[in-house]
This record gives structure tokens, sequence and C-alpha cells, in this order.
């Protein structure tokens, strides 16, 4: 039976059992498929034919398929290529790509958008002159996905006044069951779903979307494997994000990303020694080591390595700046520790989520760490690196949270005097057990929590940069300040934001500023010749 077939007849036979809808007890819910027809198309594909649109669906999203983790070998694939039907099909088009969330989406963004030049087209910040539109999203949060939804809507009245466009939801979202089927259902003018495992295939998609006239579903709910030599097209000559590893096997209680980016899978060092190598070679002045677990990096390779002996080679690199992120906790040992310590062009931030301060709420968050354990890690850290910044992430109105547990999170904040914070709101999200539970703390407290929380936070980052006065510092200058381009702005070793008045031919370059004034989230600085530094 051919593969084709083969997913015909098992979406058609799936389709009409009831209440186990493609494959997922709760599918049916989302939307009745009881009327969907099957055809077959020019082309020869199977056609679903549901409310007056056809849909080509290759792979529907399964969370029980993106839960599995088996002990196989993850392929590695060197062989990437525009197929020769999709050559010169963007010449004289363009493309938008509109990216939500987090870094790893940034970057998921640069190899969709070399993908797309290498198919002739050329970018566009104009939605009124995009060929192709694509929107990379974000699952990680309630919000991020309104925002999403908000803007599918927006571009229903672009395709009416111009159908040929093609507009396509990829990322994070697009691994969830429930927004593929309100797509489905409510949203028939998008041409194209794609999820995080996939990118690679995006010619193929696109060749579909754009020669057919149906909905193109194709959504690998898979462990995943590691696809190499992707053209990419970075957004930035001074900065560059480097991936490391993909997928998390930690399955917090209330994390989507184990199931949108699959099992941990590492990239082997010599390919990410080879892209930092060439980076250098560009004149990149800083990158940043990119994991959904960084400091995971390694365990799973035929030959096991780790994050700190990574690291340990990169230093060896000419290249001024390395950072990392995001770690774990549990994966946070003594020998990425002693690394980090040797310093050179490894730098004194460390992001350090710990999400709450209340043992009995991180064990139904499934951290796997007490807060004693995540204190005793930091003070490890701070001994081998006195200079060092810390960050974190923290959730506030976890379920059951009580006011007595909200107050062990404000005392840890005091405790470990972070430079600053991440600070969110629970919301439940679909398909994780936390979602199960009952999210019993009502809104009104949550928000309350959540500004008493950040005027500790944001006091602790006022005293943090009020030490900064006065110091002589290394920036990497960025580019102008967002609200004064007379302006430039940057950053320093230990990610602190600084703005200083300075030529115009210094943005990517490292410079020295003195800091004059101290601000909640930001410093100012003026610009200090190299001599005087020497004897600052």
């Amino acid at each position: 039976m051919s593969e084709q077939n083969r997913r015909h007849n098992e979406t058609h036979k799936n389709a009409n059992d009831k209440g186990n809808s493609l494959d997922h007890k709760d599918f049916g819910k989302y939307f009745d498929f009881s009327n969907a027809t099957f055809e077959k198309n020019d082309e020869g594909k199977d056609v679903m034919r549901i409310g007056g649109r056809n849909i080509i669906v290759n792979d529907p999203p399964n969370y029980r398929k993106g839960q599995r983790r088996k002990r196989k070998d993850v392929e590695f694939h060197y062989d990437f290529s525009v197929p020769e039907q999709m050559k010169q099909i963007g010449i004289g088009k363009r493309y938008l790509i509109r990216t939500y969330g987090c870094q790893m989406n940034v970057h998921d963004t640069e190899n969709m958008a070399g993908i797309l030049e290498e198919l002739g087209f050329t970018s566009t910040d104009d939605t009124n002159e995009a060929d192709v539109i694509l929107l990379n999203t974000c699952a990680i949060r309630e919000n991020a996905e309104n925002k999403v939804f908000g803007e599918i809507g927006h571009l229903k009245s672009l395709k009416v006044e111009r159908p040929e466009v093609v507009v396509g939801i990829c990322g994070c979202m697009s691994q969830e069951e429930s927004v593929v089927n309100k797509i489905m259902q409510k949203h028939n003018h998008v041409d194209l779903i794609f999820g995080t495992h996939n990118i690679h295939r995006l010619p193929e998609l696109l060749h579909d979307a754009i020669l057919g006239k149906e909905m193109v579903i194709e959504v690998w709910s898979k462990e995943g494997d590691v696809v190499e030599n992707m053209p990419r097209k970075r957004a930035g000559k001074t900065q560059a994000w480097v991936n490391i590893m993909y997928g998390c096997d930690k399955f917090c209680t209330y994390c989507i990303v184990p199931y949108t980016r699959g099992k941990e899978r590492s990239r082997k060092p010599e390919d990410i020694i080879a892209e930092v190598r060439e980076l250098a070679r560009t004149g990149y002045k800083e990158i940043t080591l990119l994991g959904q677990n960084v400091n995971a990096y390694g365990k799973d390779l035929e030959e096991p390595s780790s994050l700190g002996k990574l690291m340990d080679a990169i230093r060896k690199v000419d290249i001024p700046r390395v950072r990392f992120t995001t770690s774990h906790p549990r994966d946070f040992d003594d020998e990425l520790i002693q690394v980090l310590a040797k310093g050179d062009n490894l730098l004194e931030h460390i992001h350090l989520p710990v999400q709450h301060g209340n043992n009995d709420i991180l064990k139904l968050m499934g951290r796997k760490y007490t807060r004693e354990q995540y204190v005793d890690l930091a003070r490890r850290i701070k001994e081998a690196m006195p200079h060092a910044t810390f960050t974190t992430d923290l959730i506030v109105g976890f379920p059951n949270e009580t006011e007595e547990q909200f107050q062990d999170m404000l005392s840890l904040v005091e405790e470990m005097k972070y430079d600053s914070a991440f600070t969110y709101i629970y919301s439940p999200r679909e398909g994780t057990p936390a979602a199960r539970m009952e999210d019993n703390v009502a809104m009104d407290v949550k928000k309350d929590r959540l500004h008493r929380l950040n005027e500790v936070v944001n006091r602790l980052s006022a005293e943090s940069n009020e030490r900064m006065q006065g110091q002589v510092v290394e920036v990497l200058i960025e580019g102008e300040s967002k609200k004064d381009p007379e302006v430039l702005s940057g950053r320093t070793r230990t990610n602190k934001r600084v703005n200083v008045r300075a030529p115009k031919e210094k943005i990517g370059q490292l410079i020295y500023a003195k800091i004059t004034e101290v601000k909640t989230w930001s410093l100012d600085g003026e610009l200090v010749e190299y001599s005087e530094v020497q004897n600052a």
C-alpha cells in the first residue's frame, strides 16, 4: 500500500470513528468530520472536503505521538536541496514572516527566510505587498495564541482582495490539535499549516499551496530528526543564534513545549563548531547557543558530550562573546560551572528559570528539584562567578497556589536578588497535565500577586543597576535606541542594557562606556576611549 493511500484510508477510517476523529478521542469536540468527503485532486493526492474547502491532510497534529519518546537514534540529514519544480518560483514575488515567541522561533524564521530567498522571493514588511505571508507562532501562553488568531482574522480581508496570496501558519501553535481544527472550522482562508519539525519541507508544501486550491496541512508529531545545511537569512550582522539542540524531555506539567518541539536531540559538536567558526570569520561579535533545554546538550549523542565540553571548545574560537539559553536547573552541572568560570568569551550572565519558590508548587509543576537544591546550585555558580548576573522566570497563580506559597516565591526572589525576571500569570495549555487541574486561583488574585511580585523584581533590578554607577563597562553596540536615534544602544557582558551617545560607525562594535545614570531597566553611559579604560 502506498504512503498516500495509507494516509487516505487512515484518515477516512478515523473520520468516521465517532469520538475518535483523526486518531484522538478529543478531536471531535473541535470539529465535526462526519460530513467530510474524500476525492483525488488533479495531481492524484487525497483531498478531504469540509465546509466548502478542500484540504490535503498529509499529517495532522497528534498529542499522543508528540509525547512518545522511543529509544532510537536521531537521524542527521545533510542533503537539503530545493526541488527542481520550485526553483525560481518566487522570482518577482515577495514574502513576509511575522514571528511570535522565543529565540527558537526567531531562529526558525531565519531558516524559512533563507529557503524562500533560494526560491527567488524577496522580503517585505508590507502585508499588502506580500505574495506569501507566514505567521511563525508561539504556543507557550494563551495571550500569544490570541494575538495570532487576531492576525489570522485580519488577513481574511486581504485574501478576499487578493486570493492569490498564500497565507501560512507554522511554529508551535501548528503542533496543537485544537488550533489546527479551529483553523479548519473558522479560518478557511488559510492555505498552509506546518509545524516545527518539517521546516525543510517548506518548498514542497508551498508548491502544493501555490499551484493547488486546497488547504495543505502537514504537521509532524514525531520525535524529530536533525536537518543540517538549510539556507539561512540571519536577522543581523552582529549577533547570531546558533541552535545546538532541539526539543525537551522534561514534561513540566504546565508546558506545551515537549509536545510542540519533540524529544531532546543534539546537533553534532563538529557541525556546531564549524558554524561558530564561520560566524567568527564573517565578523559576528556575539553568538547565543540555543535549546529548549540547552544544558541537556549531548546526552543523546552516539558519543555522549555535554554543554560544558562544547562551550570549552567554543571558548577557543576567536569570537568575542558567547551566551546560552535556556537552562534547566536539573541539568546545570559542576563541569559547566567550571568551564563558565574560565571567562574569556563566555559571558557572565546566567538565566536560570526557577518558576516558583514553594516546594509543593514546584512538585505540582513537575520541576523535579526543590527550592533548597536550586539555591545551592545558585550558590555554587556565584562562588565560581562572583560578578555574574542572575535572571529567571516566575509563574504566579498556578493551580492551588495559596497566599503562603506565593510568599515563598517572594522570599526566594529576595534571597536570590535577581537582576531581573520574566514574570507571568499561569494560563492552562490544552494537552498538558496541568490543564486537567482545576484552575482555582481567581484572575483578580493572580493579577494582584503579579503586581506585588513585579514590585519586588523592579526594586531589586534598580538596586542592581545602582551598583553600576560610575563603572566602566564593555558594551556591544547593537543599534540605535528605540526612543532616540541619536543615541546608540547595546548590552554589557552581564546583559544589562546601556544607552550611549556615540558615532553611528560604532554600531556592531565593542566599546567601553562609563555609567553616568542608572534606571530600573537600563543604564546611560558616555563613550570612553580605550586608553582611559587602561587607567580605570
